[in-house]
């Protein structure tokens, strides 16, 4: 199937995007960014605040493996794994429905940048201090009765609008 092993895939050129994951509680969410950002050559994961972090059997459930493949690193306080972004030349962007956000289909990917995509915890979203210090928020339209998904299914229709715009 053309798959990579772990050691080609940790060699391999990743895309300039970067997920940070701002309390995000459960552990399958946090096993399924990992198995996304896998499966779509991610930089790495930051982990922040009460997100867990591997090894942990419940994550791997999810991840199947790929907790060893992606590189991650932990950071206590999302705002500080923000700034350490901005400082090395991501541009933050938060996936979150707030007042201004851009619809994911008319949101222009500059391929010229490196992108921080900062997910929030399930219940309560990504921390208005992280909001703040983004340079624009990214919403899924969306019509049914819920205007929400959950926070590994968010992060995959983002992260699939991502790849497609960076592997053109």
């Amino acid at each position: 199937m053309n798959r990579l092993s772990v050691e080609d895939f940790q060699a391999a050129s990743k895309y300039p995007v970067v997920i940070v994951a701002d309390h995000i509680r459960s552990l399958h969410n946090i096993g399924a960014l990992f198995r996304t950002a896998d499966a779509f050559l991610l930089e790495s994961i930051y982990l922040c605040g009460i997100t867990a972090t591997p090894p942990n059997k419940e994550i791997h459930k999810t991840a199947l493996g790929a907790e060893l493949s992606v590189k991650w690193h932990y950071k206590p306080d999302t705002k500080e794994a923000v700034n350490e972004l901005i400082r090395a030349g991501y541009t933050p962007v938060c996936i979150e429905q707030v007042e201004g956000a851009v619809p994911l289909n008319d949101f222009q990917i500059d391929r010229t940048k490196s992108y921080a995509l900062i997910l929030g915890n399930e219940v309560k979203g990504v921390q208005q201090e992280i909001v703040d210090l983004c340079e624009t928020a990214i919403e899924i339209p969306q019509q049914g009765t819920k205007h929400s998904l959950n926070v590994s299914v968010a992060a995959g229709i983002v992260l699939w609008h991502f790849f497609n715009a960076f592997r053109q």
